[in-house]
């Protein structure tokens, strides 16, 4: 069973940065991506951004050139760095990890999610 583990959430100050990080129990060159959720109070969750296994990101408008995806595939990790941080940007974080079978099936995975709170 593939298990996501995040972690580096916290508390922020409107301007501030945090690093989360997605661990993965598994190679991440088995998935055809890697991506970054969020859901807000109260708010249907969203695609924050994705990086995809031929290495191309991609990012929403809301957070484009404030967050940027890398992975190290030796340590099995994939990281978001989000920097200009809001309050706008609290939310509970979840990593994603969908595989692409031959056949076009695949399984998708979901970490258990870590909080980002942005406030003075």
């Amino acid at each position: 069973q593939v298990q996501l583990v995040e972690s580096g959430g916290g508390l922020a100050q409107p301007g501030g940065s945090l690093t989360l990080s997605c661990a993965i129990s598994e190679s991440i060159t088995r998935f055809k991506s890697v991506g970054w959720y969020r859901q807000a109070p109260g708010k249907q969750r969203e695609l924050v951004g994705t990086i995809f296994d031929t290495g191309p990101t991609h990012y929403a408008d809301g957070v484009e050139g404030r967050f940027t995806i890398s992975a190290d595939i030796g340590m099995k990790k994939v990281y978001m760095q989000m920097d200009s941080l809001k309050p706008e940007d609290t939310a509970v974080y979840y990593c994603n990890a969908r595989e692409l079978l031959r056949d076009g099936s695949g399984s998708v995975y979901w970490g258990q999610g870590t909080q980002v709170t942005v406030s003075s």
